[in-house]
């Protein structure tokens, strides 16, 4: 299976250039069951990475591009009156899929934001008095431009912290963008490569990621971190305890990808600045420094 996944990491390797550690991330995410936020300006491959993802494990995907006029039933769903069965039936929205990706998710209204992260979290959809359970795995893939707030809705931190990490491409290297360019002259679009899982597969890769051992050294350690971001005077607020559940399963995840099944506290540094960067916010006004929360904490 640590064949599978590290298959996977090079075939997406190949069609998102230079972009290896956003890459595992993306993976770990999906592994953990949490869902991903990307936050970058328009151009830099987003959308590339969602698809990659969902072809190169074998998974169903699904876009939503989010608009202000988009509705909760254009996510979720809707149903409609068959006139010849003398009933409503049910049309699923695109939020029944495998991997969905949630184009510019700050341009929709509080409104639809609010009914996607309720299913984020549910992992089920509730309507006209049914509820209607959700493919597994489920992963949402949601993108945000940071420098273009003209007409948005910024997500607020409690609907942030329903993200498990929040990341940014950047540009590509010199290296990697020559390359791009060179491909620009024989093909439009990116080619995705063959799938090397199915859903089946993931789902028992996310149940081996449960399993990935956590001493009680490296508890207290994720504990002692947490307790740091609530005592030191520097944050708002802390991190919850949602957010230490979260850097616990997020942590076997980066060490499953390692072929570990025992978690380091290295695994945690790693995952940590994706994980907390986006629920912690400075009582100053000034940047999160997260890079000195983890020296200000002990290893043990």
């Amino acid at each position: 299976m640590v064949g599978t996944l590290r298959q996977a990491l090079d075939l997406l390797g190949g069609v998102v250039l230079g972009k290896d550690t956003q890459l595992r991330l993306s993976l770990a995410c999906l592994l953990a069951r949490g869902h991903l936020l990307i936050e970058d300006i328009p151009g830099i491959g987003k959308t590339t990475l969602a698809k990659a993802l969902a072809v190169v494990l074998g998974l169903e995907f699904k876009r939503v591009q989010f608009t202000n006029d988009l509705l909760p039933a254009d996510v979720l769903g809707v149903s409609v009156f068959d006139a010849a069965a003398s009933s409503f039936v049910f049309h699923p929205g695109p939020v029944f899929t495998n991997v969905l990706l949630a184009d510019e998710i700050n341009r929709g209204t509080p409104r639809t934001q609010s009914a996607l992260l309720e299913v984020m979290e549910e992992q089920q959809v509730s309507l006209d008095n049914s509820t209607r359970l959700l493919p597994r795995p489920f992963f949402v893939l949601a993108t945000q431009n940071a420098l273009d707030q003209a007409g948005t809705y910024p997500l607020p931190e409690s609907q942030l912290d329903r993200f498990l990490f929040r990341i940014s491409l950047g540009y590509p290297d010199l290296d990697s963008e020559l390359e791009l360019l060179g491909r620009s002259q024989t093909a439009g679009r990116p080619v995705l490569p063959e799938a090397v899982s199915n859903a089946e597969e993931v789902l028992d890769l996310q149940e081996q990621v449960d399993h990935v051992r956590t001493s009680a050294a490296l508890l207290r350690y994720v504990r002692d971190l947490l307790d740091w971001t609530r005592t030191s005077g520097r944050f708002v607020n802390g991190l919850s305890p949602r957010a230490g559940q979260a850097l616990v399963r997020a942590s076997r995840a980066w060490a499953f990808l390692d072929g570990r099944d025992f978690v380091l506290p290295e695994d945690v540094q790693a995952v940590f600045p994706s994980l907390a960067g986006h629920r912690l916010r400075s009582a100053d006004g000034a940047g999160v420094d997260l890079a000195a929360i983890l020296a200000a904490v002990p290893i043990p």
